[in-house]
């Protein structure tokens, strides 16, 4: 499982950077509008949206997709602004308030209708963060990227090795507060290790902040990842999918993206606005 799980994540990352550094930007573009049809694919899954209707779900969110590429090539930067600050608006709202509550009271949503708003509050605003942070970055984009997975690897092999204290176990009996002290741990450190070799190592303030900021994401990937669970639990499946061997689905590979990349481009669009 564990040797399964490592090569399919190498063949992604290989892809992924091939995509990122070395493709024109239109190979990221389509990319990731697969990507985010492939989620909907298995969200529609996940909440037992079915025959018809996820054929209609699954168009309406190309449509939603194609719809943003299509504005953003005819708008300029400015023209932008508002329309993505309030998808990112509704993924703070949705990532910052509904989704712990949702977790805390233990929501059972079966209502279709809020299962398919739900599933675009998850998946419309990460494609949208992975096109804005990669249009201002590809470097940016594939740290913070990066970040959260460095999170999940550390929380992956302190939680096996010293887990004890359940996280959520109503949610997910995996999780552990030690793998959390993992995933704090290495992302201090892959930070840490970024600082140094970046332009900003002579600046001694700036680490501080990157240190703040990327604990706060870790809080987010977690939140991110119960959710998901939650969702998973809920349609009684162990993965979203099987798409990738050793890890099953894509949401199960990108649910800590989800809630992160969003805010991300957030508070990097809000840092614009006020310069």
């Amino acid at each position: 499982m564990l040797k399964s799980r490592i090569i399919t994540a190498v063949v992604l990352l290989s892809l992924l950077l091939l995509v990122l550094l070395a493709l024109p930007d239109g190979w990221w573009t389509g990319l990731v509008v697969l990507m985010v049809m492939q989620g909907a694919l298995e969200w529609s899954k996940l909440s037992k949206i079915v025959g018809r209707n996820a054929y209609i779900y699954g168009a309406l969110t190309l449509i939603i997709m194609l719809a943003l590429v299509w504005f953003d090539a005819g708008h300029s930067d400015a023209e932008q602004t508002l329309p993505h600050l309030l998808i990112y608006a509704v993924a703070a709202l949705f990532w910052l308030v509904i989704v712990p509550t949702w977790l805390i009271v233990g929501w059972k949503v079966e209502n279709p209708l809020l299962m398919c708003l739900a599933g675009w509050s998850v998946l419309i605003p990460t494609g949208l963060a992975m096109l804005d942070l990669y249009a201002l970055s590809p470097l940016i984009l594939l740290f913070v990227m990066c970040l959260v997975w460095v999170a999940d690897i550390g929380a992956y092999f302190a939680g096996r090795r010293f887990g004890k204290s359940k996280l959520a176990p109503s949610i997910s009996p995996g999780k552990t507060w030690e793998g959390v002290a993992g995933a704090l741990l290495g992302v201090t450190i892959y930070v840490v290790l970024i600082w140094n070799i970046s332009a900003y190592a002579d600046h001694r303030g700036v680490l501080p902040v990157l240190l703040l900021a990327s604990w706060w994401w870790v809080g987010l990937a977690v939140i991110g990842d119960l959710f998901e669970s939650a969702i998973k639990r809920q349609a009684g499946v162990k993965d979203s999918g099987a798409l990738l061997p050793g890890h099953g689905g894509l949401l199960d590979r990108i649910d800590a993206l989800t809630s992160t990349l969003p805010l991300a481009a957030l508070v990097i669009l809000l840092q614009q606005i006020g310069q």
